[in-house]
């Protein structure tokens, strides 16, 4: 036994034998050893799914899957239309239900300014409703009725036309501006419902202002006459010209 004031001799660590390669790692390395040296991600690459696939047809075009129905993002946008004093009572009455019920709009009267402001909200579902909204409180101003111009949010081929009597005939005088207007309307209103029934229009006369609504073939149709009618022609031959105007439009249909 050794004294315990004696040195004591560091001890040797103890020997770490190498533990033997199982056959799992064999074959671990032999796997490793046999991949294709010109690709080194070979074995790193992921299987392929479902996302990364594409489906090829029988001529070799690819087929892609139908896109998804986003929600467009849509922008508030205004349309302000001026009025004038003399159509905005009626206007307050008649314009709300089918703005707002059918155009799904935001409708504002401006009665300091003499104007309709039109908006559309997050509820509008057409991107022509602001227009078309538009031109329906235009068709109103210009003096047509409620019932023809709501036709024009039903309609997509209602069109709206108007000119002048000037236009047609610059040499008018006053008294002559008056005869030409006289002539376009007829005695109690007679020649200008001729004209609507005969082309199928709606026409207003406003000052020397003529607007004509209706679709774009029976707008020609009607404007010829009126235009025939300010340059003198008789009120006899445009009624022929009516009359077989409507024959042919019946032959149509």
């Amino acid at each position: 036994m050794p004294a315990p004031t004696a040195l004591l001799q560091p001890t040797a660590a103890p020997e770490v034998v190498p533990a033997a390669i199982t056959e799992q790692q064999d074959e671990l390395l032999v796997d490793m050893q046999d991949a294709n040296p010109a690709e080194p991600n070979a074995a790193a690459q992921p299987a392929p799914t479902d996302d990364t696939e594409m489906a090829i047809d029988e001529e070799g075009r690819p087929r892609f899957a139908p896109g998804k129905d986003i929600d467009p993002v849509r922008r508030a946008e205004t349309r302000k239309i001026p009025i004038p004093p003399n159509r905005m009572s009626a206007l307050k009455s008649n314009c709300y239900p089918p703005l707002v019920d059918h155009c799904k709009l935001q409708v504002r009267m401006n009665i300091k300014e003499k104007r309709v402001e039109l908006r559309s909200s997050k509820y509008t579902t057409s991107n022509d409703s602001l227009q078309m909204g538009a031109d329906f409180v235009s068709a109103f101003a210009m003096g047509f009725d409620i019932d023809d111009a709501i036709a024009l949010l039903r309609l997509d081929s209602l069109y709206i036309q108007s000119f002048d009597v000037k236009d047609v005939r610059q040499t008018l005088g006053t008294d002559a501006m008056g005869r030409a207007i006289g002539r376009i309307a007829g005695k109690d209103g007679k020649t200008k419902y001729a004209i609507e029934n005969a082309t199928k229009t709606r026409i207003v006369l406003a000052g020397s202002r003529v607007h004509i609504l209706g679709a774009f073939e029976n707008i020609g149709m009607a404007r010829e006459s009126i235009v025939s009618l300010v340059l003198g022609a008789q009120p006899g031959k445009v009624y022929n010209n009516l009359r077989i105007i409507a024959s042919r439009m019946k032959e149509r249909f």
